[in-house]
């Protein structure tokens, strides 16, 4: 008790088809994988939003470093 056997869901794939009707089901299908793949698309940019608020900020150096004076004026490099 409380397993479904195969003759449990030969009848109710049997209901669901005469619920439904036959045209039904494979538009029922592309909307169950339309859902699916829209699902699987938020939880992946849920997890990289999460992954990005919890990974270390990168290191920034402490001073910046300074501007090289150019050796020859600016004059002779044109």
């Amino acid at each position: 008790m409380g397993e479904f056997s195969p003759i449990h869901w030969m009848i109710v794939l049997a209901i669901i088809l005469l619920l439904f009707g036959g045209r039904k089901i494979p538009e029922l299908a592309k909307v169950w994988a339309k859902a699916s793949a829209t699902s699987k698309r938020a939880c992946l940019a849920l997890r990289t939003t999460q992954r990005l608020r919890h990974s270390k900020p990168p290191l920034l150096p402490t001073s910046l470093p300074k501007k090289r004076k150019p050796s020859l004026p600016f004059k002779y490099l044109v």
